[in-house]
């Protein structure tokens, strides 16, 4: 478990993300404890929207910075950091994807309205309706499952792309494809959960 911020000495929480990859290139236990801590959180949201499963993101993360450390020596100077991680996870999550259609266990949906759910709690304005609080869980769970549905290729660049904001070239570093291929599959993408979510929307627009 990564130190508290305080724990951390100053010279340290002042380093860039590519000085801290090269500490821990070198060894350095603190430079890798600081990088965890910055980053942890996103991994495991992105393994979470990608997987629907909110029990093995946790693992598959710890897995992510375990071969970010294994691999240290690999991290190129000078490349930005943040690509290198999620080029991993990516690639982890799509690994653990293939697995599960191997074993015909394609999603968990309890998993997911669990962490749908989950995260409307942590989100919900103490001071809005009880009504209009459900309103926002439901869509969110609506939201959630129409992600759940799209294909893997898509999903991943959607999930990159309008989850964690990355730019469209380093999304195409991250999957190895070219910026046209994914601009096109975030579009079908949106195409696909637009279409899923049309039903929701004319029910929200309804006076």
């Amino acid at each position: 478990m990564p130190p508290d911020r305080d724990s951390v000495s100053a010279p340290i929480l002042s380093l860039s993300d590519e000085d801290l990859m090269g500490r821990v290139a070198e060894g350095d236990e603190r430079a890798f404890s600081e990088l965890v801590r910055r980053y942890q959180g996103r991994v495991v949201n992105l393994v979470s929207r990608v997987l629907n499963d909110r029990e093995c993101s946790d693992d598959l993360a710890q897995e992510v910075f375990v071969r970010v450390f294994v691999h240290r020596r690999n991290y190129r100077r000078g490349s930005k950091f943040s690509t290198w991680l999620f080029t991993i996870a990516a690639n982890l999550a799509k690994n653990e994807i293939r697995r599960r259609v191997r074993r015909r266990n394609w999603f968990s949906l309890d998993a997911l309205q669990e962490m749908v759910s989950d995260s409307a709690s942590q989100l919900a304005d103490p001071t809005e309706g009880q009504e209009v609080a459900l309103q926002r869980q439901q869509l969110q769970r609506a939201v959630g499952q129409a992600i759940a549905t799209v294909p893997e290729k898509y999903r991943l660049a959607l999930v990159l792309r309008d989850i964690e904001g990355f730019a469209y070239e380093e999304i195409g570093h991250m999957l190895g494809i070219p910026g046209g291929t994914v601009r096109s599959r975030i579009n079908r993408a949106r195409m696909m959960l637009k279409r899923r979510l049309r039903p929701l929307l004319r029910k929200e627009e309804t006076p």
